[in-house]
């Protein structure tokens, strides 16, 4: 087996794809106690005959191969399934059967996964949460579509990824199921629990705050233009990649807002209407097309995912009003990376480093740069074709780099320089400006 990528290691497998999950879910949340049955409809890829599949915590009782009993052996956070002699093409589906309480997944740069709540659950699983709720290929680059269906006591709201296609009442529980169609990374996969009610958004696509009742989240709050944000990155970034678009806001604080597709989770502390937490609603939001359709194949290449998303911040307070524009955004955070010296380069930042804030905002940086190089018609249409040619799948920052030098080829500009300067050496570059 060889690892997907060198900065997840102990996730994925090469050997097989999966190109859909259906999860049913019964959780309690006054105990955090998960039932489970996991389908897994699964592709070989390479000559083999076991597969190894990602799921942590989780006591597995049992595993259905095409219906019949799979010798398994779980260790760790592998499930090695015995699947006869298998070549590329073959597929069959696996069914497991689970139990317990999931817990989050311990990681480099702390837990990510399932987390209990006051009154709730959330699921933030970025990197390595995922196995910590569902057994999956953990390979940002195995993407598949989901249909997760939840049944839990019925005073709460469930939200998960894709279109809510049914919420059943049965007795003491209530069920919903949501399907997601379009290619999603296990990491993105999410379930978020609470006494929510839901506010909806006139705009091009159906827009959503999921909130506790008691928590103000229209005028006067972060989220107040959240639809307006929808269809200003939808001109300049391409339409909008899936069918809806919800921000889930818990009843407690996180540190930070964490995204997931088709929806993003926001804490109580996020929501006050300052720039702050502001430009968060907005960087999350700019993850659907950078990060969650279009997915960093490589932990390694996060900056396609967190240096486009703050950038987004930037092109939204230029958008927004007031003084605060794009070039003077790039120059306070270029002042404040000038007296922070970086040894890493933004093309390989090491696994320590892949979420420190010198990547997100060296990355903007770059996209500022590719800006004031090409001019805005060149550089939105270069970002709107990069979503178009590569939405639902995975790339690379050598993907990026032929992006641009077709485009600026296309447009008699030159940008290998540049593109060596802010991407594969460590030291910063002048400040890029726009011209008037």
């Amino acid at each position: 087996m060889t690892n997907p990528d060198p900065y997840l290691r102990g996730h994925g497998d090469t050997r097989y794809r999966v190109s859909h999950y259906d999860l049913k879910l019964r959780y309690k949340v006054s105990s955090n106690r998960l039932e489970e049955q996991a389908q897994l409809y699964v592709e070989i890829v390479e000559a083999t005959s076991r597969i190894d599949v990602d799921l942590y915590g989780l006591r597995l009782g049992k595993v259905l191969l095409d219906g019949r009993p799979a010798k398994f052996r779980h260790r760790g956070q592998r499930v090695t399934v015995e699947v006869g002699d298998r070549v590329p093409g073959n597929r069959f589906l696996l069914e497991f059967k689970l139990t317990g309480t999931p817990r989050p997944v311990p990681g480099v740069h702390g837990a990510a996964g399932w987390e209990e709540l006051t009154d709730g659950s959330m699921v933030g699983s970025q990197p390595q949460g995922a196995p910590g709720w569902f057994p999956c290929n953990n390979d940002a680059a195995d993407k598949a579509t989901y249909r997760i269906e939840v049944t839990t006591d019925p005073e709460y709201h469930v939200v998960a990824n894709g279109t809510l296609t049914d919420s059943t009442r049965s007795g003491a529980t209530r069920t919903w199921t949501y399907v997601m169609d379009r290619p999603m990374a296990p990491y993105l996969a999410t379930v978020q629990i609470g006494p929510y009610v839901v506010q909806k958004r006139p705009a091009s696509v159906p827009v959503e705050v999921v909130h506790p009742r008691t928590v103000h989240v229209g005028h006067g709050s972060a989220f107040e233009r959240q639809a307006e944000m929808v269809e200003y990155f939808s001109q300049v970034f391409g339409p909008y990649p899936f069918a809806e678009y919800r921000a889930v806001v818990v009843d407690d604080d996180l540190e930070i807002p964490l995204e997931a597709q088709g929806l993003s989770t926001f804490g109580l502390n996020l929501v006050a209407p300052e720039w702050n937490n502001e430009r968060l609603v907005a960087h999350e939001l700019a993850h659907q097309w950078f990060g969650n359709s279009v997915t960093s194949r490589q932990l390694s290449d996060i900056w396609l995912h967190e240096g486009f998303a703050c950038y987004a911040e930037w092109l939204w307070s230029e958008r927004r009003g007031g003084s605060v524009s794009a070039q003077d955004r790039a120059a306070e955070h270029h002042a404040a990376s000038s007296s922070t010296p970086v040894f890493r380069t933004l093309a390989d930042p090491g696994v320590r480093n892949m979420f420190d804030d010198w990547v997100y905002k060296r990355g903007a940086l770059t996209l500022h740069a590719l800006r004031a190089e090409l001019g805005d018609a060149v550089f939105f249409d270069l970002l709107r074709s990069w979503t178009r040619e590569h939405a639902g799948g995975t790339v690379t920052t050598d993907d990026f780099e032929a992006h641009c030098l077709r485009w600026a080829g296309a447009a008699g500009a030159q940008v290998d320089d540049l593109l060596q300067a802010w991407l594969h050496r460590s030291e910063l570059p002048p400040l890029p400006v726009l011209s008037s």
